[in-house]
C-alpha cells in the first residue's frame, strides 16, 4: 500500500512466484472507496499487468493451487464477505473449515465457493463491529491449520491487515510505501528492507 500503481506491482509480484507453480489467480484493489475483485482460473503468466493501471492505492492478490474445490474462477482468490466489504487473500489451509462454514451458514452466511478460504473471509465478516484488527483477532482464534492472510476493509481504506500461523509472511519496508508477500521474490524490485 502507499502508492497509486498497486495494481501492476502485484500482478507483477506474483508472476515473480510462478516457479512454484499454479493454477488460479486473482486480485483485489481499493479503488474509489470500494474493493474491486477479479481472479481467474488459468496461469498468470500471461495476463497483462498493465490492464490493471487503474488508480489502487492498496492491493492484495494470490496465485492459487487447488487443495480444496476445483480450478474455477469462483474457487480463485480473494475472497470476499457476502457484502463484498472484505477481502482475503490465504497461503496455507485451515483445517477446521468444514465445522466453521456449517456454523456460518447457520447464522445466514451463502458461499460462493468451495474453498477453505471463503471461511475466513465470512468469520471475519462475522465478527465485524467497526474495529478491523478486533474482528480478525477473533476470527483467527478460531482457525485451526496453518496460515498467512493479507486482509483488505472497504471501511478502512488507508489499512492493510497480515497475520500468520506457520505459513511464511514476508514484510517489506519502502518509502512512504509496504509490502507483504509469502516469498522474498514477490519484493526484491521494490525493496531490499524485508522482514
Amino acid at each position: 500500500g502507499g502508492r497509486t500503481d498497486a495494481g501492476p506491482l502485484v500482478i507483477e509480484g506474483l508472476k515473480n512466484l510462478e516457479y512454484r507453480g499454479y493454477d488460479s489467480w486473482g486480485i483485489a484493489c481499493k479503488r474509489n472507496g470500494a474493493i474491486i475483485v477479479h481472479k481467474d482460473a488459468g496461469k498468470i503468466s500471461g495476463v497483462d499487468s498493465s490492464a490493471f493501471a487503474e488508480p489502487c492505492s492498496m492491493a492484495i492478490a494470490h496465485t492459487r493451487w487447488a487443495t480444496h474445490g476445483n480450478v474455477s474462477a469462483r474457487n480463485a482468490h480473494p475472497h470476499i464477505s457476502g457484502d463484498g466489504t472484505i477481502a482475503v487473500v490465504h497461503n496455507g489451509i485451515i483445517e477446521n473449515y468444514q465445522e466453521l462454514r456449517a456454523e456460518l451458514e447457520t447464522r445466514g452466511h451463502a458461499f460462493q465457493s468451495e474453498t477453505d478460504t471463503e471461511i475466513v473471509a465470512q468469520l471475519i465478516d462475522s465478527c465485524y463491529h467497526g474495529d478491523p484488527l478486533s474482528a480478525v483477532q477473533e476470527a483467527v482464534c478460531q482457525l485451526e491449520g496453518s496460515f498467512a492472510l493479507g486482509i483488505l476493509f472497504e471501511d478502512y481504506p488507508w489499512q492493510m491487515i497480515a497475520v500468520r500461523k506457520d505459513s511464511p509472511l514476508i514484510v517489506g519496508l519502502g518509502e512512504g510505501e509496504n509490502f507483504i508477500a509469502s516469498d522474498i521474490p514477490a519484493l526484491i524490485k521494490h525493496t531490499r528492507h524485508i522482514l
